[in-house]
């Protein structure tokens, strides 16, 4: 607990057990000659869980796997990408024409590292131009047949993510950049559009329904790399005519980045996903896994009746809750590609998991509450479960929604900000389901430990 929360859980005991009074003398009080205080520790409590199928998430994430692998002990996965763009509001007409337009690039932006599999393994991709409106919420099972025209590819490459031959300023780069040329047409197109109704322009709806849907990027070859792309953007080149003072024209070469996958659009990542016969054994035989991306979640009851019955018995004259603690020990599942457990984890109640990725929340420490995982301990700790139990204490008709869990594996955006003076301040900005690369997360509910600390009062007149 941090030194803020300590004192101000001693304030809020202690704003319970004293009685004020006023500058009159009174009586009231005087009969009290003696009183006990007492710090209540239960960890008594148990739980056992049971791995449950998670075969769809929602991205709800700019990031974008691209690939296929297959890992012993893990299984097969493979990943392509459906996504909408975020038009530039105004484009580059000046001195501009339709012929001046010399091509356009779809430029995907990887930082060094950011692949699961070998980094020189050439691997392909075909794009796409959508035809139909993306469906929201789109999920990761999502099957593009239908949107596409299998025979109107604008776009291919062969690409590995290996900086070997590159110059030293590009090694020397935090990224590396996949681009793939599209059709001089399509940008003659785009320019076109913007020329007879810059209003189209505008907003990403009216971009998407007059002007363009979107593209499809599917794996076309190799197998042995997950990509992950961390932006996504088309990069137009062109030249702009200007006149000198002598009346003679100038010709300058210019590029522009016009349309960029942003949060406003959908963007997904269409997931496959063939586990291991050694995983699915494991889960038979009663091992709590989560797995992702997609997979497995571990769902659990919380002892919330055993915890309001410990507390109810034993309370004294005055009671406070002060705190409650869940530790939940986890362990790596073996697999070639050494992957381990998830960086976060998502702890939510069963019948809020869908709403809560569907609206973009973030944990309130009521009905949801994330934790790092500590890898110095190989556990996560949530340590704010007090209001949950508040929430509860008083409830009178408790039911399997109010205490039925789920464990899910998050990834968690965050904002630092501050200065010297007043120091850094981390905001959680997003929680979404974690599609990064794999993971397997083996729950270890025999070793968890759920910490209920509360204080009692004991008057005697």
């Amino acid at each position: 607990m941090k030194f803020k929360s300590a004192i101000a859980c001693v304030f809020a005991i202690t704003t319970i057990f004293v009685t004020s009074c006023d500058d009159n003398e009174s009586n009231i009080g005087s009969s009290i000659v003696e009183d006990r205080i007492s710090i209540t520790v239960d960890s008594t409590f148990t739980i056992t869980g049971r791995s449950v199928a998670n075969s769809a998430v929602q991205s709800r994430t700019l990031l974008q796997l691209l690939g296929r692998i297959d890992a012993a002990g893990y299984g097969s996965l493979s990943s392509d990408v459906v996504t909408q763009f975020m038009p530039s509001s105004s484009l580059d007409t000046a001195g501009v024409t339709v012929n001046s337009i010399d091509s356009l690039k779809l430029m995907m932006a990887v930082y060094h590292g950011n692949f699961v599999g070998d980094s020189v393994t050439p691997m392909g991709i075909e794009v796409y131009r959508l035809n139909r409106d993306l469906p929201s919420p789109i999920y990761s099972n999502f099957d593009p047949t239908g949107y596409y025209d299998p025979s109107q590819k604008i776009g291919s490459l062969i690409y590995n993510t290996s900086t070997l031959g590159e110059s030293d300023s590009l090694k020397n780069a935090s990224y590396h950049t996949i681009s793939v040329k599209l059709p001089r047409e399509l940008a003659q197109e785009f320019f076109t559009a913007y020329k007879n109704n810059p209003s189209n322009f505008s907003s990403p709806s009216a971009f998407i329904n007059n002007v363009f849907k979107g593209i499809y990027i599917r794996n076309s070859y190799g197998n042995g790399r997950l990509t992950l792309v961390s932006n996504t953007l088309m990069r137009a080149y062109y030249r702009r005519t200007t006149k000198k003072d002598d009346g003679t024209d100038t010709i300058q070469s210019a590029m522009a980045n016009y349309f960029a996958v942003t949060p406003e659009i959908v963007t997904n990542n269409n997931i496959g996903l063939n586990l291991a016969p050694t995983v699915t054994d494991l889960i038979a035989n009663g091992d709590n896994l989560v797995v992702s991306p997609t997979g497995y979640d571990v769902e659990f009851e919380f002892p919330l009746r055993d915890i309001i019955s410990s507390y109810k018995a034993n309370k004294g004259d005055e009671s406070a809750i002060n705190t409650l603690t869940f530790s939940l020990p986890v362990d790596s599942v073996p697999n070639d590609f050494g992957f381990g457990p998830a960086p976060s984890m998502l702890l939510i109640l069963k019948n809020k998991k869908a709403e809560f990725f569907q609206n973009n929340n973030l944990p309130d420490n009521i009905t949801s509450f994330s934790a790092d995982y500590d890898s110095a301990n190989k556990r996560y700790y949530f340590g704010s479960l007090r209001s949950y139990l508040m929430s509860m204490i008083d409830k009178e008709d408790i039911t399997p929604d109010d205490y039925t869990f789920v464990l899910t594996p998050v990834y968690i955006s965050v904002e630092t900000s501050g200065d010297y003076y007043y120091g850094t301040t981390t905001t959680v900005t997003a929680v979404t389901p974690y599609i990064s690369a794999p993971s397997m997360t083996k729950i270890l509910f025999d070793k968890a430990k759920i910490k209920f600390t509360y204080s009692n009062q004991m008057i005697n007149y």
